[in-house]
């Protein structure tokens, strides 16, 4: 008769050498994985210039386009989860990635009295180089938008 450690470690072989269980498993990708491209067409031009558009089946869209390569303008759209479109569009250049979209947060109002500093700051400017007037009216019209 076997001793019952070397039943135990047979069965326990046994065990672990059978095939798994298949399982069902879920469509990869879900439906947006059967979604085709139904319009592509760009132009890339020598001197950094392009131009690109695309849309999908599913309802995403884009384009593109760039006079030189560095500065650049275009929108996006796609559909939310919740089934509402998602539109951006954007101004990329020497000030930055500037999106637009009803979707983005909105700066709350500035305080007045930050607008009031702002001016006393215009009306007395220092006596630095490098201060520019012309920023901080542009500054000062920004949060005064802000204001309604």
């Amino acid at each position: 008769m076997l001793p019952k450690i070397v039943i135990l470690v047979g069965v326990v072989c046994c065990v672990a050498a059978a095939p798994p269980k298949k399982t069902a498993r879920a469509a990869a990708g879900g439906p947006d994985s059967e979604a085709v491209v139904v319009q592509q067409d760009q132009v890339i031009n020598d001197d950094g210039s392009y131009n690109f558009v695309y849309e999908t089946s599913n309802g995403i869209r884009a384009q593109a386009s760039s006079s030189d390569g560095i500065r650049s303008s275009g929108d996006f759209s796609y559909p939310a989860p919740d089934g509402s479109n998602i539109a951006l569009a954007y101004v990329a250049d020497e000030y930055g990635f500037q999106p637009q979209g009803a979707h983005l947060p909105v700066e709350p109002p500035a305080p007045e009295h930050v607008i009031k500093q702002l001016e006393d700051i215009r009306a007395n400017p220092p006596n630095d180089p490098e201060f520019n007037a012309a920023f901080l009216d542009s500054e000062i019209a920004r949060l005064r938008a802000t204001q309604g």
